[in-house]
């Protein structure tokens, strides 16, 4: 019997609110990015169709209901979903993802982006066409859905207080 499907997602967004990106990584099928127009509620479901337990970091807080709002998707009614900062909390490491990170001593590739930097690249890649912009907000994305396995392997190896 083959263990439970994990997978860790993270979505970016526009000034607008829209959902720009949406990272879904799936344990032993590999990262999938759905960008901009390609992010649908059947792609979507499509996706998320395996998975058993999804991760996610502030998820129950924006990634989640930022789906619901957009694409009218209850991602809890397809999978068990995991929001990590809580296991954080728990662990005494507080505020956002980079800098949950920084406490723990890693360094991402796209260090000194944050949230709004990706909102700009998103703007930008749409009024410029510039595919390095995409790229760059592609990179983000990734870093943020591929630090969650990690993060969720170090909570689970680190003792509580």
């Amino acid at each position: 019997m083959n263990p439970p499907l994990k997978a860790y997602l993270d979505i970016e967004t526009a000034y607008s609110g829209e959902i720009t990106i949406v990272g879904v990584y799936r344990t032993g099928l590999g990262l999938v990015q759905l960008i901009g127009p390609g992010i649908t509620l059947a792609r979507l479901q499509q996706v998320l169709r395996p998975v058993e337990r999804l991760y996610t970091y502030c998820g129950s807080r924006f990634d989640l209901p930022v789906i619901r709002h957009h694409l009218g998707l209850e991602v809890a009614d397809l999978c068990d979903c995991h929001d990590l900062m809580y296991d954080c909390w728990h662990h005494g490491l507080y505020g956002g993802l980079k800098r949950v990170e920084e406490q723990l001593g890693r360094t991402r590739t796209t260090r000194g982006l944050n949230g709004l930097d990706a909102m700009r690249l998103w703007e930008r890649y749409v009024l410029y066409g510039d595919h390095r912009l995409l790229d760059t907000l592609l990179r983000y994305n990734r870093d943020d859905v591929m630090v969650l396995p990690w993060l969720e392997a170090t909570l689970l190896a680190t003792p509580s207080p």
